[in-house]
């Protein structure tokens, strides 16, 4: 599993990627009613460094994520169901208009959702 996800970050172009991602995904996620407002008080350049570091390390990338664990780091939030499939919604497009390959597409939003208990503090 773990050569896989590391072919996925080298795959899809590494660092520079990610972050062109991170900035498309944002884009969709604050124009989204259901979920901006989670944003309203967040520093998003910060957010988006914090997100491109996370998203490399899961696909294999530098182990560089130093922020919260998901649990901590939405604990405040009281999310549900709904925000979770937005959020992954968001994400599955921006992969997909990206040229992510379906099985890795695939791959990728299991790794997604198996965060779920944890974002949702269930």
């Amino acid at each position: 599993m773990e050569s896989t996800v590391l072919s996925l970050y080298q795959k899809y172009g590494g660092q520079a990627t990610v972050a062109t991602l991170v900035d498309s995904f944002y884009t969709k996620v604050l124009a989204d009613p259901r979920i901006k407002h989670f944003f309203s008080q967040t520093d998003m350049e910060r957010q988006r460094r914090h997100q491109t570091a996370f998203i490399s390390q899961v696909l294999g990338g530098p182990q560089d994520y130093k922020g919260l664990d998901m649990r901590k780091a939405h604990a405040r939030l009281n999310l549900n169901e709904s925000h979770f499939g937005a959020v992954a919604e968001h994400l599955q497009l921006t992969l997909s208009e990206a040229g992510v390959e379906p099985a890795d597409l695939e791959t990728i939003m299991a790794a997604v959702a198996s965060l779920k208990p944890e974002v949702l503090n269930q």
